[in-house]
């Protein structure tokens, strides 16, 4: 089991054996992400920007444009915490105080680094495929001016802890004898059926990309 590089700021607190450290848990709760949530230091003041992003191997890309506050912050190296999270259910206690989520999350500390030219379309492309496999060769590249306009960053993926609950409520003893309903109630993201564009040319079918996501 290959596990991260973990420091103290890292590390959960707050009841650590929900903590993970592993890299496989860490990635599937990443690769089940569509957005991300960005936080730095910007003007001496705290930002939080949500962006999507995709996953190869140790690293995650992000981009936007050139000008963005996100990229032109983040391109200087100056130090982030990223985070994902996934609410699975609703945990219904017999107090109030015991109320709870079961969820999934991850945090990740590190720096982000400029794409190279060369480089950008391959990482595009992992930002893509992270959010509908198979669609980047469907439809047109980018173009010079498109790619111009756009800068891609990488994140090393060397320091993560990943969070999860699971399961139904933690009550006091003595509150398991109260007539109160308990329990969880489950959440399931759902895909629905996709709905062509108003301007869709008539005889353009459903790609393959979007036939298999639908089938997930």
């Amino acid at each position: 089991m290959k596990m991260m590089n973990n420091t103290d700021r890292s590390r959960i607190k707050r009841a650590p054996k929900r903590g993970h450290y592993d890299k496989d848990t860490i990635y599937k709760v990443l690769d089940a992400s569509q957005i991300c949530h960005i936080g730095f230091i910007h003007q001496n003041r705290p930002v939080v920007i949500p962006t999507i992003f995709g996953r190869s191997g140790d690293k995650l890309f992000i981009h936007g444009a050139t000008v963005s506050r996100l990229i032109v912050e983040l391109e200087k190296g100056i130090d982030i915490s990223l985070s994902v999270a996934h609410v699975d259910g609703l945990v219904l206690a017999r107090s109030a105080f015991h109320h709870s989520m079961n969820y999934r999350s991850v945090v990740l500390f590190g720096k982000a680094r400029l794409v190279e030219e060369q480089k950008k379309n391959e990482a595009l492309k992992v930002i893509s495929d992270h959010l509908i496999p198979g669609r980047w060769e469907e439809v047109r590249a980018p173009n010079k001016k498109e790619l111009k306009a756009t800068k891609v960053l990488e994140i090393a993926i060397d320091e993560a802890s990943a969070k999860i609950r699971t399961g139904g409520p933690i009550d006091d003893n003595e509150d398991y004898e109260l007539d109160i309903w308990a329990g969880v109630i489950p959440f399931k993201t759902q895909i629905l059926s996709a709905i062509d564009d108003e301007q869709l040319k008539t005889g353009i079918a459903v790609p393959k990309s979007v036939e298999n996501y639908l089938s997930k």
